[in-house]
């Protein structure tokens, strides 16, 4: 997605061969317009996958999910990275380990909000190693739903997670792919 790209070039930063702060219009401040267009993609590439809820990972997924969940004309799912004591019974959790904070977590679903007649779309800010989405493909399958796909909005394809999803027999859409990093040099993928 040229829009998400230019964005990325204009205002994203690498700080090293692995990290890429989106900071001021994906993580800590959003761009509406941008979340808005995001969204109309995702709905527009999954839209014969019979999609009934967006699934994503608290809290940078958020953003671009309600506007992907908004022009699909369904429900968006928040799955929770840290337990609540008003999500204490009828839960599904797994262990995941974030790539970039590099530490461990316990992902929860509320299997009040996802069963078996669900078909889920998973959208997530980043694709590293694949390690969160996998988490999110678990939870949604132990709670009895089909997955439409993943849609990620920055990958890494230098990274395995591409890879790792395909091989789980996953539809896997990034909208800007990352083939190279390093402090100050942003390259995409180029088809």
């Amino acid at each position: 997605m040229k829009l998400l790209e230019d964005k990325i070039l204009a205002e994203g930063r690498a700080l090293s061969t692995s990290i890429l702060k989106v900071d001021s219009f994906i993580n800590h401040q959003v761009d509406p317009d941008l979340m808005n267009e995001i969204g109309k993609e995702f709905a527009r590439y999954f839209k014969d996958c019979h999609v009934t809820k967006v699934l994503t990972i608290e809290s940078s997924g958020i953003a671009p999910s309600v506007y992907t969940a908004m022009h699909l004309g369904v429900p968006m799912i928040i799955l929770k990275k840290q337990t609540s004591k008003i999500l204490n019974s009828n839960v599904a959790q797994t262990n995941i380990t974030s790539f970039t904070k590099g530490t461990s977590y316990e992902l929860t679903l509320s299997l009040d909000y996802v069963n078996e007649n669900d078909t889920v779309l998973i959208v997530d800010d980043f694709l590293a190693n694949g390690e969160a989405a996998t988490g999110a493909v678990r939870l949604a399958q132990t709670a009895g739903a089909k997955i439409a796909g993943i849609g990620i909005l920055i990958e890494k394809s230098f990274q395995k997670g591409r890879q790792r999803l395909i091989d789980q027999g996953l539809n896997v859409y990034s909208l800007a792919r990352v083939a190279r990093l390093d402090e100050g040099v942003i390259e995409f993928v180029r088809h």
